[in-house]
């Protein structure tokens, strides 16, 4: 591990330890959440406050290049996973959940509930309080998506409005370059800042609209907030992927890939930026809360 790998990682500590001491305590009735599912959760909500937080005035190069390196900055299982993360986080902000879990643990058949919740976590939908929490997943992943979607749709009709300015249409002189850049930054994924947990919990506290209770994002997420509950957070290391979401989140940056590849003038990149690095990843997050569609039998 070279030295600046050593100072990265040793941030990376510190705002967790950030995380961990800083954060406010539950409220009454709720849950305490670990520092790891905290970090999770902040490498997707980070990702989603920054890309909706892009301009869509942009004047020159310069600016179309900071709003891809923005838009860019995720890596597809940290959202993957993020989003799980995410889920579970608000899913312990709703005290009929905990307290349902808490009741379930206590009850005849409390015991080993752990282990089937992190074998089957779709179990985790059948207990007490769960459609409450189910609920409030659902709005908090909703919130995050529409916000995303709303900045998307912005900068995607920016790459036309721009058209009249002439920068725009000529050609990006360092395309092959520009697109290496992209993707070391997606490689790099999730970098920490100070401001994060603070930021994560607003997040969190702003809830959104009440509206679906379904999808195996959710299930995982219900499941994790279970676990953490009940005091075993680290059975919860095998639910943070999730098979239909991780695809979309994947294909969003392949297709943000291709598209940078075939784009030539300033305009083309800006609509790369809108629809596969924006409107993608937010349709992303949204999709995640629907269940998935079964065969007619």
């Amino acid at each position: 591990m070279d030295i600046r790998s050593k100072a990265a990682l040793g941030a990376s500590l510190l705002i967790l330890a950030a995380c961990a001491t800083s954060s406010p305590r539950p409220q009454s009735g709720t849950a305490a959440a670990d520092p790891r599912l905290q970090a999770q959760a902040s490498a997707f909500e980070s990702f989603m406050r920054n890309a909706r937080a892009i301009a869509p005035g942009f004047a020159n190069p310069a600016a179309v290049r900071e709003g891809l390196m923005v838009g860019a900055a995720y890596e597809p299982r940290q959202m993957e996973s993020g989003m799980i993360a995410y889920a579970a986080l608000a899913a312990l902000q709703e005290p009929r959940f905990v307290a349902g879990v808490r009741k379930a643990a206590q009850g005849r058949d409390g015991r080993g509930l752990a282990a089937r919740i992190a074998a089957r976590p779709d179990l985790a939908a059948g207990l007490p309080g769960a459609e409450a929490g189910a609920a409030r997943a659902s709005a908090a992943l909703v919130r995050q998506g529409e916000a995303l979607a709303a900045s998307g749709k912005r900068v995607k009709q920016a790459s036309y409005d721009v058209q009249r300015q002439a920068w725009s249409r000529a050609s990006v002189p360092d395309a092959r370059a520009r697109l290496t850049r992209v993707k070391q930054v997606s490689g790099a994924g999730y970098r920490p800042a100070r401001e994060d947990p603070a930021r994560l919990q607003a997040a969190l506290a702003e809830g959104g609209r009440r509206g679906g209770r379904g999808g195996p994002v959710i299930d995982r997420g219900l499941a994790v907030a279970a676990l953490t509950v009940l005091g075993e957070p680290a059975r919860a290391s095998g639910l943070m992927r999730e098979p239909r979401t991780g695809m979309c989140v994947r294909l969003a940056k392949l297709n943000l890939y291709q598209c940078l590849a075939s784009a030539g003038p300033h305009y083309e990149d800006i609509y790369c930026l809108a629809q596969h690095a924006m409107l993608e990843p937010a349709g992303c997050a949204s999709e995640a809360v629907r269940p998935m569609r079964t065969a007619a039998r």
